[in-house]
């Protein structure tokens, strides 16, 4: 590990754990080991560190998404690949994630701030793009305000920054699951979920399929401004 890439790991160590504003350059320095003027060799300030955490992030979720939107698959697919995509980056990569959705970011930096608020702009653009699509097809709720849905997706889904953790019991792919069922099912007892039907397809990498009634039973108890 380089030492410029040491530096940010740490320093999103010490973000997720205590806050951003709670963090100084003297503490970063301190758990890398080095002097605090030696940070500034890489970055010039503590808002510079802060970008290159949350900017890759961003940068990484609006490319995936535009792959999950251009794939030809139905939108119901597209649903799930979507909260599939957004959900998976906590996982690794769940402090970066964190970092990015949890705190409220005071950056100063204008040209990178624009930047960044274009990518979260194009991201919410294109869930817009995907449930209007599923209901022109007759797919989803064509009574529903496609941008209100769309907060109410990324606002679940980010939420997930607020309390998950790898080492709890809770799995990403139990949260994708149950997640994916209540957006496309909500808590309704459905005929095919009643029935036992498979409503949602997990990723054959990781578990065998549920059935909604069983993915209804075994959830757990589970809005940061969204990307």
């Amino acid at each position: 590990m380089s030492r410029r890439t040491e530096i940010l790991r740490r320093a999103t160590e010490l973000f997720e754990r205590q806050g951003v504003n709670q963090t100084s350059f003297e503490h970063i320095a301190q758990v890398v080991g080095i002097k605090r003027e030696a940070i500034y060799y890489y970055f010039n300030s503590k808002e510079d560190i802060l970008l290159e955490i949350i900017l890759p992030q961003s940068r990484s979720l609006l490319m995936a998404l535009r792959g999950v939107q251009a794939a030809a698959v139905t939108s119901v697919e597209k649903l799930q690949q979507a909260i599939r995509t957004h959900l998976n980056s906590y996982n690794p990569q769940y402090l970066e994630m964190t970092v990015m959705l949890r705190d409220q970011h005071f950056l100063q930096d204008q040209a990178r701030l624009e930047e960044l608020r274009n990518t979260w702009r194009q991201y919410n653009a294109l869930w817009i793009e995907l449930i209007e699509e599923g209901q022109a097809t007759g797919e989803f709720n064509t009574t529903l305000d496609s941008r209100l849905a769309t907060n109410g997706i990324l606002g679940m889904c980010n939420w997930v920054s607020r309390w998950y953790s790898p080492s709890q019991n809770t799995s990403i792919e139990q949260i994708i699951q149950t997640f994916f069922t209540l957006c496309l099912h909500g808590l309704t007892a459905t005929p095919q979920a009643a029935a036992g039907t498979t409503t949602y397809r997990p990723d054959p990498s990781t578990t065998e399929p549920q059935t909604a009634g069983a993915a209804a039973a075994g959830s757990s108890n589970l809005l940061p401004d969204q990307p």
